[in-house]
């Protein structure tokens, strides 16, 4: 840090002609006196640069900066990585980390281009750049107080850049600060919307690109009206909504973030949304990211920024996405439906929204209301709030007006329903949940009304017959299958004998296909989706697969969604090969698993996968939404997770924070109930092989997911048991058996969720080791510790008292059981799922776990194909 100084600090200057001097021994003591007065200011003003205030005494200026109290924000003059131009801006970043983030910049459309630039405190109590040639280049608003000659300007911990009027810094004499003027960035308690008494919106707005901060194309603000609510725009259009403000939520998002605190409040004043985070030491931002055009909350772990969730995350959070009276719903395969009493406008093109089956009758006696619950609620800026009315006055009042169309409680906050919202416009940006957000009452026709309440009649008193209409059903069912079975042979059988180029085009679900030489060059680029019969009838060099009964993408399509395979895309990379992030035309994020030429998978495996997942659905599962089989190209393509794998967060010392217990415990529940699916509920028992950490993927819920069923095996009939003389697998999760022997069976997997369950608990892995004296590994750690009494010093710290001590310690027993040596003495899943469900009864007391492996034992991950010794001369793939 700097003094200012002008031609005042030099003296006047002397008219008559110089002399020479030369100084006596006395003003020799002066001068050295002197010297050491200059140096110890230098001093002082070069250690001063780690202040964290300047008045209006002092100023910033090239390589010096501002550093909060805290060590945690910087404040100083920098240039964006990779600009052209070199110019300066003055910014805010992040002092502990390596990786410079910018959170804040004060002149982002006027960068200084004439150095040395300088930042300082005018007179008037502005703060004010200067340039190399004393031009303004930028000057912050205007103070809200009187500034006296004590103002100072102060960075906070919390990234703030605050200008005290009189230099005190309390709320009382807070003139201008940053938090006011956000930049793309939302840092924990910032406030975003509008203060109506100070006349101030606080809006984020993303980069121009990654090397210039000037606002870009994308902002995300409140639009006061109504309810409140935040929306994305791209310009002038709205691409995402948060749902209004109902008191307890915004209704469009319903994802609980562990380790985040979310506010909303809205009063005659102002209106804003705020965060905080539970752990303060945790680093954590919300930027609008100019590339993406997204809303993502990034966190600080492992020495690199993680996303933690984003917004829009799937095609039904594409504002306003189905048109006025429709809503999305992702559970849907043509997303678009419409809301009770109404019909869509075009069959075809489901977005333009949907009309009534039967106009009002207003004005007059004759309509009602229909109730739905399980909705993001409609755009309500333009919608009528009256705070003090009852619900019942809220019915007769939309009742009498013709224009109205659906009215709500505006407040229920508490599980109490205050006040009143009516629509009388179109209700639009709706979507489906599976979770109740709150009542809304859709005007409707009475004819309407009745219809609809005589169907739900009808089927509350189906249900008692359920059982039996689903056995009829199935048995046919099961019959019209086994004729299409034998049909589909013959017809194959006889086909096949026929040369290729007399094969006559072939009729599936009802839509034309032909040879892909029939379909002209143009057409297939924008077909990025076909039924895998539709391509692979036609190579015959693909015949064996031509049994994969799954959608098949064009290699164009994905090649355009991945940007060719770019290392921007690249997300992960596993036995199977590389994994990409990829954007459908429709918008729709997925993962592209693309088989490697190395991998020692191979396509046997591919198929395996294509064919296994296809037969699968449930909660608890990864989706397989296709495959692409293209000249020397095979892939999968998945449902995308947004929160990656469960080791990313487990496994990390920043990021496990962000997983309470509940978290957890929610995601062992799930892992468990996948498990149970793929061995007793599905249609074909299936043993997965792999379970670990790195296999369970998380929803943007936090929903685990189990995937990578590339070695995975399907037992037929009574079969429980199978042999391999090649094991594949990761080293940590195997069981004993099945390391040793190649026997793996529904128990062997029982073997790998213990393992998987304990890592969870304790945020470590199994394969390190946790006794210096007694080397061992997780599982002996804890079965030391448990037989001790001492279980309770498994659970992870960075829980801290999120952690339920009975229930985390029931977990654990409940893993201990599952890793026991011998195959018979593991649970079933069943059982597993109950013991983990219920907290009554007693637990059976566990054994000693199964294999220890010591440091003797290789520690890679990578997969390798080789000869263990100590596994009696089986082949394993250890990955």
């Amino acid at each position: 840090m700097s003094t200012d100084c002008d031609h005042r600090c030099l003296g006047h200057r002397q008219s008559h002609r110089p002399r020479i001097w030369m100084p006596n021994s006395r003003e020799r003591m002066r001068a050295h006196a002197l010297f050491l007065l200059l140096l110890l200011a230098t001093t002082f003003l070069t250690s001063s640069t780690a202040t964290d205030t300047i008045d209006q005494t002092a100023s910033i200026t090239g390589n010096q900066t501002l550093v909060s109290a805290g060590g945690i924000f910087r404040l100083g003059f920098f240039t964006p990585p990779g600009s052209s131009d070199g110019g300066t801006y003055i910014g805010i970043w992040y002092a502990s980390i390596h990786v410079q983030t910018v959170v804040w910049v004060a002149n982002r459309q006027n960068p200084v281009i004439r150095s040395p630039g300088v930042l300082r405190l005018s007179p008037d109590g502005r703060l004010v750049i200067i340039d190399g040639q004393n031009t303004t280049i930028w000057s912050s608003a205007a103070p809200t107080r009187t500034v006296t000659s004590r103002a100072t300007a102060r960075l906070l911990d919390s990234g703030n850049f605050l200008l005290s009027s009189d230099g005190s810094g309390t709320p009382q004499s807070v003139a201008w600060q940053s938090f006011d003027y956000p930049t793309d960035t939302h840092l924990p308690g910032m406030r975003l919307g509008v203060d109506l008494k100070a006349g101030i919106a606080r809006n984020i707005t993303s980069y121009t690109s990654p090397t210039d901060p000037a606002p870009g194309a994308y902002t995300f603000k409140l639009v006061i009206g109504g309810m409140p609510e935040f929306f994305l725009f791209r310009g002038a259009e709205k691409i995402y909504a948060s749902g209004p403000w109902n008191g307890a939520s915004l209704t469009g998002v319903q994802d609980k973030a562990e380790g985040y605190t979310f506010t909303v409040v809205s009063n005659p004043d102002e209106t804003y949304y705020a965060y905080s985070m539970t752990d303060p030491t945790m680093l954590s931002r919300f930027v609008v990211d100019g590339t993406s055009g997204q809303l993502q909350s990034l966190v600080w772990g492992a020495g690199a920024w993680s996303t933690y969730w984003y917004y829009p995350a799937d095609p039904c959070d594409s504002y306003n996405r189905c048109g006025a009276f429709g809503y999305c719903d992702m559970a849907q395969a043509t997303r678009c439906s419409c809301l009770p009493g109404f019909r869509p406008k075009s069959e075809q093109q489901r977005i333009l929204g949907c009309v009534r089956k039967t106009d009002l009758n207003c004005p007059g006696a004759g309509d009602g209301f229909w109730p739905v619950n399980q909705m993001k609620l409609p755009d309500a800026t333009n919608a009528t709030v009256h705070a003090d009315m009852t619900l019942d006055d809220c019915r007769q009042l939309c009742l009498g007006n013709c224009s109205c169309t659906a009215y709500a409680a505006a407040n229920v906050s508490g599980g109490v329903s205050r006040g009143c919202v009516i629509w009388a416009v179109d209700l639009l940006d709706m979507r489906q949940y599976t979770v109740v957000v709150q009542d809304m009452y859709i005007r409707l026709p009475q004819s309407e009304v009745d219809a609809l309440s005589a169907a739900a009649a009808a089927a509350n008193r189906r249900r008692p017959h359920r059982r039996v209409v689903i056995g009829v059903v199935t048995a046919i069912s099961g019959l019209l299958l086994l004729g299409a079975v034998v049909y589909c042979f013959f017809w194959r059988s006889k086909a096949s004998t026929k040369p290729q180029a007399q094969m006559a085009p072939s009729s599936r679900a009802g839509m034309a296909t032909s040879s892909m030489a029939d379909v002209p060059p143009g057409a297939r680029k924008h077909s990025a989706l076909r039924t895998a019969q539709d391509r692979l009838m036609n190579e015959s060099r693909m015949s064996s697969e031509k049994d994969l009964d799954l959608p098949l993408f064009d290699l164009e399509a994905i090649l355009a969604a991945t940007d060719n395979f770019s290392a921007d895309s690249k997300i992960g990379q596993g036995g199977f090969g590389p994994v990409y992030m990829a954007k459908l035309e429709d918008g729709q994020e997925v993962a592209v698993k693309r088989l490697s030429k190395k991998s020692v998978q191979g396509v046997v495996e591919f198929k395996n996968e294509v064919k296994l997942i296809a037969k699968l659905q449930h909660r608890n599962l990864v989706r397989l939404l296709g495959c692409c089989i293209d000249d020397h190209e095979r892939m999968l393509v998945y449902e995308f997770m947004h929160n990656n794998s469960l080791d990313t967060f487990i496994f990390d010392e920043g990021k496990r924070k962000l997983l309470g217990w509940k978290n957890r415990f929610e995601i062992i529940l799930g892992i468990a109930r996948g498990l149970l699916y793929l061995h007793e509920d599905s249609r074909v028992r299936i043993i997965h092989r792999d379970l670990k950490a790195s296999n369970v993927l998380l929803d943007r819920n936090m929903i685990p997911k189990i995937s990578d069923f590339g070695i995975a095996r399907m037992f037929g009939g009574d079969q429980t048991t199978a042999y391999t003389a090649k094991v594949i697998g990761t080293y940590g999760y195997m069981s004993p058996e099945y390391a040793m022997d190649g026997v793996f069976s529904m128990k062997s997997d029982i073997y790998s969720f213990g393992v998987l369950v304990l890592e969870i608990i304790t945020g470590k892995k199994n394969r390190g080791f946790y006794n210096e004296e007694l080397d061992l590994n997780l599982l002996g750690y804890a079965w030391k510790l448990w037989k001790e009494g001492q279980g309770v010093d498994l659970l992870d710290e960075a829980m801290g008292d999120t952690i339920d001590q009975s229930v985390a310690l029931r977990c654990v027993q409940v893993a201990l059981l599952c890793v026991e040596v011998h195959p018979r003495n593991r649970p079933l899943m069943s059982s597993v799922v109950m013991m983990l469900s219920s907290e009554d009864g007693t637990l059976p007391e566990p054994n000693e776990p199964g294999v220890n492996i010591g440091k003797s034992i290789s520690d890679t991950d990578y997969s390798q194909t080789h000869t263990a010794t100590s596994f009696t001369g089986t082949a394993v793939d250890a990955r």
